[in-house]
């Protein structure tokens, strides 16, 4: 029976069962108490008689025959009723046997009164460590009740108390991880705001700038025209900064199905690079391809084709006119690797595990291009895919991505 596996109700049996055994014992000890006590007053009554008859000169030989005679007679019942002793007489009229009842009474509300202290001990033991029980659980609710969880449900014992305890241990166990998720979901949309907010004061404030320029100075064609295209440099900034920020969001709250499907390497590459190639052309760097055509792997296009395109980008960003960005592939057991390198200024090593978070920027890259999300958003796509990314670099020489994914679902 399965309340037998609760320790605290298994020894409450265990001390009703050997309870149960004293009372057996007791009775019988009681039983042999009771006879030996009849024994003896039989017989303390019988010298009373045979000493009472000798005193009288009865014959011996006659009083040994009425101590020991079996056999009944109506003149003995008329004598015994002639002196008041029959079946109705009190116990209490009969000396001896008055006695015997006084003895019995004693003995066996002595025994009474020892068992049911015993009982009432034991009962009393267990219904006190069950109270205990339900009381420290009670507190430890309370506690998970206002958010404290660091108390937990005793669970060292079997039985059902404790496998309700468990289900309710398990019950706070997922409340804390919501309360936690919630808690992270608070601070990374804390944080993203704040982000945002930080990253578009900036741009904003060249915009007000520009356009009180050109309020200015309505018929400086020049002035106008040149701080037009700085607008429209500041508009596109804005638009790149809420863009990335919420694609980041997107993937971080996995909002993001991503579609998987085989697909041609080569055709994910010129995805993700032909928008740069007349960026590339026009600060005078190189953008070369070159892999087997006919590789293939398991990803999600546009997302994927992003993330390339996200790396070209920051190699196109620190990478000096007349610099390449090669993009190589090649299959290795179950896996596809992707190498993306340039021959730029490199990252520092006090920089490098720092590269993927959003906003940063290196002390050696203040003066370039970007906004400091394309590294994060790109690592978000990839892992986001099974896939793994790592970096090598050597500052002032260059750097190289990789990214593996695998080619088998």
């Amino acid at each position: 029976m399965k309340f037998f596996r609760d320790r605290q109700i298994k020894g409450y049996f265990i001390f009703q069962f050997i309870f149960m055994i004293i009372l057996f014992a007791f009775g019988i000890y009681f039983c042999k108490k009771q006879v030996s006590a009849v024994r003896l007053m039989y017989l303390e009554h019988d010298i009373d008689i045979a000493s009472s008859l000798l005193e009288q000169e009865v014959p011996e030989e006659v009083v040994v025959t009425a101590i020991t005679s079996t056999t009944k007679n109506a003149n003995g019942t008329e004598l015994l009723n002639s002196i008041g002793i029959n079946k109705e007489t009190s116990s209490s009229m009969i000396p001896f046997l008055s006695e015997f009842q006084i003895h019995s009474c004693y003995l066996l509300l002595s025994g009474i009164i020892v068992s049911a202290v015993i009982l009432l001990t034991g009962t009393f033991i267990f219904l006190k460590k069950r109270s205990k029980l339900y009381e420290e659980a009670y507190d430890i609710v309370n506690c998970l009740a206002d958010g404290d969880f660091s108390r937990h449900l005793p669970q060292h014992s079997e039985g059902e108390i404790y496998q309700l305890l468990a289900s309710v241990e398990n019950l706070a166990t997922m409340l804390q991880s919501k309360n936690q998720t919630e808690q992270k979901t608070k601070e990374f949309l804390k944080q993203t705001i704040s982000d945002i907010s930080h990253q578009l004061k900036t741009p904003l404030a060249a915009l007000l700038m520009y356009q009180e320029i050109i309020e200015n100075e309505p018929e400086n064609k020049e002035t106008v025209e040149e701080f037009s295209q700085k607008i429209g440099i500041a508009l596109k900034r804005m638009e790149q900064l809420i863009q990335s920020m919420l694609k980041i969001t997107r993937l971080d709250t996995g909002n993001v199905i991503f579609e998987k499907k085989r697909c041609l390497v080569k055709d994910v590459v010129e995805n993700g690079v032909n928008d740069l190639t007349t960026r590339a052309k026009n600060e005078d760097k190189k953008i070369v391809m070159d892999g087997n055509p006919e590789l293939s792997f398991l990803c999600d296009m546009n997302w994927t084709s992003e993330a390339i395109g996200n790396f070209v980008k920051n190699a196109l960003d620190h990478t000096e006119a007349g610099g390449i960005i090669s993009i190589t592939w090649e299959e290795a057991p179950n896996m596809l690797r992707i190498y993306i390198t340039d021959n730029g200024m490199g990252i520092a090593p006090e920089d490098i595990h720092h590269i993927f978070k959003r906003f940063y920027r290196s002390k050696y890259s203040l003066d370039r291009q970007g906004i400091g999300l394309g590294l994060s958003l790109a690592k978000s796509i990839i892992e986001g895919q099974n896939g793994l990314i790592s970096v090598q670099s050597i500052l002032h020489q260059g750097t190289t991505f990789t990214l593996s994914f695998l080619t088998k679902p």
